[in-house]
């Protein structure tokens, strides 16, 4: 009988954590406009929903991680970055410390009893139980403890986007960011609040996100003299 042959991968990952397991998965490159036209790439609600849900299937701290990082618009370096004390949990807030220039705000934590997938409080209250005691201030920590190297998020995003089926362009979790732009765009929230929401000090960088046909402009304005005659 033919000896059955095992890749030295499989040999090695049997031994390691599953945040070392993860950090075998190569980072690939973030997401990237699909032409001059249109904005950036950016994962639909439905995207988010699964990746939402294989995130939390592996582990609650990748969950509320994920759920942080879309919910706030956060760059892979500003989820690692929370300390302990940026969430309170009694005033549902939590302290947003974006890098690159970008403002920093106190924002609330999201609620949903309709879809317990994206309840903020609730993936954050079970990550603080789950969490070990290790003495470190950083709300996210590896399982060794200490915090979590943003090459470690960015694998765990990726794993679960491939895992869900997301095309590859948007597998790197500064897709997040561009995820909630959009959403919220998409569902006609003043452009002065999407911009305090991703944390942008110029409205010029909120407006990459708006893409209006002739068609659209138009039924705006016809609903607008509509409602002014």
């Amino acid at each position: 009988m033919a000896e059955q042959s095992v890749s030295p991968t499989a040999v090695c990952t049997a031994r390691l954590t599953p945040d070392e397991a993860v950090a075998l998965v190569p980072v690939r490159a973030p997401c990237r406009r699909a032409s001059r036209n249109r904005g950036p790439v950016a994962p639909s609600p439905e995207e988010i929903l699964r990746v939402l849900k294989l995130a939390r299937a592996h582990s609650v701290r990748n969950w509320a991680m994920v759920l942080v990082g879309y919910h706030h618009g956060m760059r892979a370096s500003e989820v690692c970055d929370l300390r302990l004390a940026d969430v309170d949990l009694k005033t549902g807030s939590i302290s947003v410390r974006r890098l690159k220039g970008s403002l920093h705000t106190i924002q609330p934590l999201y609620r949903h009893q309709g879809v317990p997938l994206l309840d903020e409080v609730n993936a954050l209250r079970a990550w603080l139980r789950a969490r070990n005691g290790d003495g470190s201030d950083f709300l996210f920590t590896s399982q060794k403890g200490g915090r979590l190297d943003r090459s470690q998020f960015f694998r765990i995003f990726q794993t679960s986007a491939a895992a869900a089926g997301l095309a590859p362009e948007k597998r790197h979790p500064h897709c997040l960011k561009h995820a909630l732009a959009s959403h919220l765009v998409a569902e006609n929230v003043n452009l002065a609040l999407v911009k305090q929401c991703l944390g942008h000090k110029s409205i010029g960088s909120t407006m990459k996100y708006v893409g209006v046909t002739d068609a659209q402009a138009s039924e705006a304005a016809r609903a607008a003299f509509m409602g002014l005659y």
